[in-house]
């Protein structure tokens, strides 16, 4: 994976697929490809799919987990 948030679909989606995994390895090694700023904007993002209404359950619990790992290793 190339360095920030890839900008083509399918770059994108793979992204956001590793981010969402709930697998620490893959979410880290996704994490890590962000600059700070993008890092917040992910983060900032995932707390809302975390909180606001209108997500699937499993969107959810998948970006609570994304949270708790990405939290866990800085």
């Amino acid at each position: 994976m190339t360095s920030g948030i890839p900008s083509d679909t399918d770059g994108l989606e793979e992204f956001w697929a590793d981010i969402l995994s709930e697998e620490p390895d893959r979410i880290i090694a996704a994490w890590l490809t962000l600059a700070p700023d993008e890092q917040q904007s992910v983060l900032t993002h995932l707390r809302r799919m975390a909180a606001e209404e209108g997500w699937a359950d499993v969107q959810r619990q998948s970006a609570m987990a994304a949270i708790y790992v990405i939290e866990e290793g800085e």
